[in-house]
């Protein structure tokens, strides 16, 4: 017989004498059909979601930009920095990030962001065509993920290669694909590490290719170890259900436990040096938001199965209605032995279950309530329902009743998801594409159980279950892209605007001697890593709890709860982080909420001290030793009193108290009295609004009432020779502003005094490489050396001495110098980096050891063998 042939049992038919018993995975066929079936999912993939982004006008097939979103905020501007670090281009390294948040570990956001394979991709792109790069990518992993799907089910069961094909790209195309994961780029990575790791599970059953196995593992959870650990979560559990319904021998089955136990161990263990780095970065991250989970009706839950319907905080649960009527006829497929119709119906309904319970949600997501979308988990639950809808497809096709009784479910649960918001929302396109998808997989379904051989029918088959499954696909991801541009932020795709700011960063730029500010007015929460430059502005998962309590003390803003640093413009701030050259930018025209004109990026400059500083003998600190004061926190950094407070009166009436700040309801004026020359600051972190100093600029502030945001302090201008400052306020909601402390009157000559005496006692000169800072000390230094950036955990110091951890000096690092140091060096060892490499190296050395006496065993039995036929 052709070894493509099947044989009447791997066609899914009864052997004589009772039911079909599953023997496990299935023997080794042609790879001929994989490969094509792999294609056909890539390529539907493909063209599908290229077609959606034509039908939404999204980028970069229409004018709509794409980088909604952290993608536009995070995952884009990462992708950048890793271009700037592949080219040399970038100021740091692997370990440490110089450009972001004062300096940042930047080795944890690596492992969250851009450690997948195919984030290596950037660097073949242009760096002005960084958004295409991250698309193309985009694009890649999807496919990749339907092809690895298409893969896996041939290996779980023979079949129709296109049939595998199909449902592989209604895998890569289901809901969480389209409405979660294809603007978190690096969730893709789980999209296609669940089939790999099955596949993993598949050869750990059979007792063959071990190194792979764990070679996979490591590569699933070095790319994205968050939906890797989900996925091998799903991959544990079709293992377990494999062997159920394989009737493995009960010595057997934990023998196979164990095997899978070790692969996923020494593959987990070969990726520790990433993921415990990103492990121990989430522990000195500052706190995010808490999630609490509240499961979602049952209308809405059934709504996400249907194509077109989004919600961010639902299940995105759609694979397509072929993929679904399969599944739903699974039950009722008479040619299915009762025992793997039950097991994975069984299984399904579980996984659909534990979605909606607290405990086991928590579980899905590693312990920790997601911020976001409670339901990062869906990928898994539609990889079950498409491998369910494979053992129905496979064992044969479902026979009328079985069909009859999936529409039967299919129109339930299409009434009960009519009740739904999200069907209604959307009903003049749900329905529609609803009614056209049913009409082609059960017109394509029918086709096939009366095609008798013959190639038309099977031909117009095939032809329906794609074009349904295209056609329903790329509606529904269309509709995922529109919803997400009227629903969430969203910002310009690379252009005109960045590329002025990179150029003037560019030319003002003169690191290490300096820093060079991006600006205020940023374009994305990461302009640092997007145009350049040594900023404050930084937006990670893993933001530091010193960096952001430091700049919030001295007046700094934020949003996402303090994850999203915004750059300060203030002299004394400046001063203390050594920032030389500030690039101003004109409000960018794609945010229409802003005040709208035009005009160049320019650049002032100001005479700073170095990065390393000399203070006098100080006790070490931290940032809880700061004050209520901003103005009075900044001092204390730069060493020097410059700021008056005044007294100040808000007209109208006094609405609050002195801990909650004054009710600002409407326009007001906020009147201080400061010396004549001075510069006049107004911190109000809870206003929201604009403030002007009469004859100065209008400055806006953003700030909302559930704390997700504060607003920077801000500089008003210059106070005239009469003293006093008049501050009109006009609030674009209900604000407050602080009781007393709002108004700071900076006298420039001390800060210009204070600058001089810094920089007389300052480092001579300082270099940097990656996570290493040397700096000369002019002789006789005595006190404490102060480096201007926040004293993040792992530094470590020395002065020509041994090595010691660096001390805290409100924030920054601070090392006491001894009688006769004349220099500096520090280092930086990211967190868990020595634990992860120690554990890394163990796996690897048990995988050698594993091997060689793998290869000794059977060299020993092939000559063993080689003695016995000699001797017969």
């Amino acid at each position: 017989m052709n070894r493509t042939t099947l044989t009447g049992h791997e066609q899914g038919v009864k052997p004589a004498g009772g039911e079909e018993r599953e023997t496990g995975p299935a023997r080794r066929p042609d790879a001929g059909p994989r490969r094509a079936a792999a294609l056909l999912a890539a390529l539907l993939t493909t063209v599908a979601l290229c077609a959606a982004d034509v039908m939404a006008r999204s980028y970069p097939f229409g004018s709509h930009t794409r980088d909604v979103n952290d993608l536009g905020n995070q995952y884009v501007p990462f992708h950048a920095h890793l271009w700037d670090l592949l080219h040399g281009r970038a100021d740091g390294g692997v370990l440490f990030n110089w450009q972001s948040g004062y300096g940042s570990s930047f080795l944890p956001d690596i492992g969250t962001y851009v450690s997948s394979p195919f984030a290596l991709l950037v660097g073949v792109f242009p760096r002005d065509e960084i958004d295409l790069a991250v698309y193309v990518i985009t694009v890649l992993k999807t496919a990749v993920a339907g092809a690895a799907m298409a893969w896996l089910l041939l290996v779980l069961r023979r079949g129709r290669w296109w049939g595998a094909g199909i449902l592989g790209a209604s895998y890569a195309l289901c809901g969480w694909s389209l409405a979660l994961a294809s603007f978190n780029p690096m969730w893709l990575d789980g999209l296609i590490a669940l089939p790999l790791l099955c596949l993993v599970g598949e050869w750990v059953m059979a007792g063959r290719r071990p190194l792979l196995g764990v070679l996979v593992v490591t590569l699933a959870w070095t790319a994205n170890f968050y939906t890797a650990y989900m996925a091998t979560l799903g991959a544990a559990l079709v293992l377990v259900l494999r062997l159920v319904l394989a009737e493995e021998p009960r010595r057997r089955v934990p023998a196979v436990i164990g095997r899978a136990a070790a692969v996923v161990g020494l593959g987990v263990g070969l990726a520790a040096p990433l993921v415990i780095v990103v492990y121990s970065g989430t522990k000195h991250a500052y706190p995010g938001r808490e999630g609490h989970f509240a499961p979602v009706g049952a209308d809405d839950l059934l709504a996400r199965l249907l194509p077109t319907t989004y919600s961010y905080s639902s299940p995105a649960l759609y694979v397509g209605i072929t993929a679904l009527v399969l599944a739903l006829a699974l039950p009722f497929h008479r040619g299915v032995p009762v025992r793997v119709r039950a097991g994975w119906t069984v299984l399904v309904l579980a996984v659909g279950l534990s979605l909606q319970w607290a405990p086991t949600s928590l579980a899905w997501h590693g312990f920790a309530a997601p911020n976001g979308s409670s339901y990062r988990q869906a990928f898994v639950f539609c990889g079950l329902l498409v491998m369910a809808a494979w053992q129905a497809l496979a064992h044969g096709l479902p026979d009328r009743r079985a069909l009859g009784a999936a529409a039967v479910l299919l129109a339930l649960i299409a009434v009960v998801a009519g009740r739904s918001t999200l069907t209604q929302q959307h009903h003049h396109h749900t329905w529609p594409v609803v009614l056209l998808a049913v009409a082609g997989a059960l017109g394509g379904l029918a086709l096939l159980t009366v095609e008798g051989g013959r190639p038309v029918l099977a031909g117009l088959a095939a032809v329906l279950l794609i074009g349904a499954q295209f056609g329903e696909a790329a509606a529904t991801s269309a509709v995922a892209t529109h919803s997400r541009l009227n629903q969430m932020d969203d910002y310009a795709t690379w252009g005109d605007r960045q590329q002025r700011e990179a150029d003037a960063v560019a030319e003002a730029d003169a690191w290490p001697k300096y820093r060079t500010e991006p600006g205020r007015d940023q374009t994305v929460a990461n302009d640092p890593m997007m145009v350049g430059g040594q900023g404050s502005q930084y937006y990670s998962s893993l933001t530091s709890d010193v960096l952001s309590r430091t700049l919030t003390a001295v007046g700094g803003g934020w949003t996402s709860r303090g994850r999203s640093l915004q750059s300060l413009d203030n002299p004394v701030t400046d001063a203390v982080f050594s920032v030389g050259a500030r690039v101003h930018n004109p409000p960018d025209p794609h945010q229409k909420w802003l005040p709208q004109g035009g005009g160049p990026s320019t650049v002032t400059r100001a005479d700073v001290p170095p990065l390393v500083t000399v203070r006098p003998a100080a006790p070490r600190t931290t940032p809880a030793g700061f004050g209520p004061s901003p103005y009075r926190n900044q001092e204390l950094l730069l060493g020097t009193r410059v700021y008056t407070l005044p007294a100040t009166t808000l007209s109208g009436d006094r609405k609050g108290d002195e801990r909650r700040g004054l009710l600002v309801d409407g326009a007001r004026t906020l009147t201080a009295r400061c010396q004549a020359g001075d510069e006049a600051f107004l911190w109000a972190p809870h206003y929201s609004g604009t403030a002007q100093l009469a004859g100065g600029a209008q400055q806006l502030y953003r700030s909302d009432a559930e704390g997700t945001k504060i607003a920077a302090m801000q500089p008003l201008g210059t106070v005239r020779a009469s003293g006093q400052a008049r501050i009109d306020l006009t609030p674009n909601r209900l604000a407050r502003v602080p009781a007393q402390g709002a108004v700071g009157c900076l006298d420039t000559a001390r800060l210009r005094a204070a600058v001089q005496q810094l920089k007389a006692t300052g480092a001579t000169r300082v270099t940097v490489s990656d996570g290493t800072l040397h700096a000369r000390l002019p002789a006789g230094s005595t006190g404490t050396a102060v480096v201007a950036a926040p004293r993040i955990a792992g530094w470590r110091c020395s002065t020509g001495g041994d090595e010691v951890a660096a001390g805290e000096f409100h924030g920054l690092i601070a090392v006491p110098l001894g009688a006769s140091a004349t220099s500096l060096t520090c280092t930086f060892h990211p967190p868990g980096l020595r634990l992860g490499t120690a554990v890394g190296g163990a796996s690897l050395l048990t995988l050698i050891l594993l091997g060689t006496l793998s290869a000794v065993r059977r060299r020993t039995a092939v000559r063993s063998g080689t003695r016995t036929t000699t001797a017969h």
